[in-house]
């Protein structure tokens, strides 16, 4: 059988921590090879051992077609035909679509000179190859949306005749029409015969693309399998080490009385006319499409973008909330949906960041109480089994579950009765989503409200009491949990109207 790319024993270790051991993997030409292993896993070393960053350590192999090596350089990983496509695209946003394809290696005429019409011509031609036509080759980089920007890394690497394709993420920031358009682009690379390592956390998207899959755990080889081979509990074991009867571990619930109403709530024309019940102890889950106004809500309820219209009352008193410190004061906490750019500030350490949101705790006057700091780190910590090597670790340097429990530990130190998560998983391995999932429902146990939006409609309804939908930017059903299912929501997801009220 004809491989692109075989690894044989590769091992890696820094600092005498052994991160790789003996790691066998390899590509094939047209198939899309996933990846997979919770964060720390050894993914991210062994890839960039492949595309010549890392080298490993003595023993292994790696063959390029008939050539072997002992380590790749960049530049000999790129004249193998290997290129990645990283999660942060790594491109020039002040420059064009064309000079970005072609940069480094751009066609020139007999003078020497660049020869822009054939770069433009030949940037052109890649483009529709990848069915992105709608793609101008003169538009600045930057002014482009980040599926496009990926396409434009994807050109970038097939004008170096790549043969392999590593695909790191890809879908992690993309809408969910920019999804299905990235898997018509991965159908035309495999026509082409060109194999792809296929990083990802998304279990669906991995069953829907992938011809086999190969799972790390602790640096180690577990299992390399045909993907019709596997299940998802199996697959989940595989990269958990442990039997996980289900992603969504939901406790019975102890739901009270109302503690948030929301009645007619509007900001401008991107959150119109939405109403709903919280009750303490329930987790309402909120469904819609990318642009269905549910982070708009959330905007709305927590002060970032105060209420043009409607009323929010808490325990039967209504309110006004026109900032987060309002919202805070009054017991609503929000979880964002961007932990970095709006959840943390990773140069930080744990206890800089946990304490962020609740300085009036760790203050005294003028003066901070350094040692109050440290105890409420310490105690969430504990509290949400963040894997760190201390209160003082820097935040950048864990891993996106444990960056995503630090967040809540901020928002937990403010001794909030609501808790409002935006996408609460995003971006996090299967072991870690089962470990956020496990602390949601001890919360709402505890008898804290929590409103959870979700684009990913199984954790709406493994999690959710009961499902508010939007569309549009308004409420268009509510749906108890023994009526919620995948025909229901999804239903209720598109449609134009208000005219579908399952449950109150």
């Amino acid at each position: 059988m004809t491989v692109l790319l075989e690894l044989r024993g590769v091992s890696k270790s820094f600092a005498g921590i052994r991160v790789l051991k003996d790691v066998d993997f390899d590509v094939r030409p047209g198939e899309v090879h996933a990846l997979m292993g919770e964060n720390g896993a050894g993914k991210s070393t062994l890839i960039k051992i492949i595309s010549g960053v890392h080298a490993p350590d003595e023993g292994g192999i790696i063959r390029i077609g008939d050539t072997q090596h002992k380590a790749l350089s960049s530049r000999a990983a790129a004249r193998g035909g290997i290129a990645t496509v990283y999660q942060e695209l790594l491109l020039f946003p002040e420059l064009s679509v064309a000079e970005n394809v072609f940069l480094g290696h751009a066609p020139r005429t007999r003078l020497g000179t660049l020869d822009w019409s054939l770069m433009r011509r030949q940037a052109r031609q890649l483009l529709d190859s990848l069915d992105s036509h709608d793609l101008d080759v003169d538009a600045k980089v930057g002014t482009l949306s980040v599926a496009n920007r990926q396409r434009v890394e994807i050109a970038k690497a097939l004008s170096q005749n790549a043969r392999v394709l590593i695909m790191d993420e890809p879908t992690a920031a993309l809408a969910d029409a920019d999804v299905r358009r990235l898997m018509v682009v991965v159908k035309r690379l495999r026509e082409r015969g060109v194999g792809i390592v296929y990083v990802s956390h998304k279990l669906p998207e991995v069953f829907e693309t992938a011809d086999r899959v190969t799972v790390l755990r602790d640096g180690a080889l577990i299992g390399t399998h045909p993907i019709a081979d596997v299940t998802e509990q199996s697959l989940v074991g595989m990269m958990v080490g442990r039997d996980i009867a289900q992603l969504f571990p939901k406790p019975v619930p102890n739901i009270g009385d109302v503690i948030l109403r929301v009645k007619g709530l509007c900001f401008g024309d991107r959150v119109r006319d939405i109403s709903f019940d919280l009750r303490r102890g329930e987790i309402l889950g909120i469904a819609g499409l990318v642009g269905s106004g549910r982070t708009e809500m959330a905007l709305t309820i927590f002060g970032i973008t105060p209420a043009t219209a409607g009323s929010i009352e808490l325990d039967g008193r209504v309110i006004s909330i026109n900032s987060p410190r309002q919202a805070r004061d009054l017991g609503i906490a929000y979880v964002p949906e961007d932990r970095g750019l709006q959840g943390l500030v990773r140069p930080m350490s744990i206890a800089q960041n946990v304490s962020m949101a609740a300085l009036h705790r760790v203050t005294n006057g003028l003066f901070m109480r350094f040692a109050e700091e440290i105890r409420l780190a310490v105690e969430a910590i504990a509290r949400l089994g963040i894997r760190a090597r201390g209160p003082e670790q820097v935040v950048g340097q864990l891993s996106g579950g444990n960056q995503q429990k630090v967040v809540l530990g901020k928002w937990l130190a403010t001794n909030p009765r609501i808790l409002i998560m935006d996408e609460p998983t995003r971006g996090i391995d299967v072991g870690a989503k089962s470990e956020i999932h496990a602390l949601m429902g001890k919360l709402a146990q505890e008898g804290m409200a929590i409103v959870m939006i979700s684009s990913e409609l199984p954790e709406v309804l493994g999690m959710a009491d009961r499902v508010l939908v939007m569309n549009g930017g308004t409420s268009v059903a509510t749906i108890d949990r023994a009526q919620a299912s995948p025909e229901t929501v999804g239903a209720a997801m598109t449609l134009a109207t208000r005219s579908l009220e399952v449950a109150k």
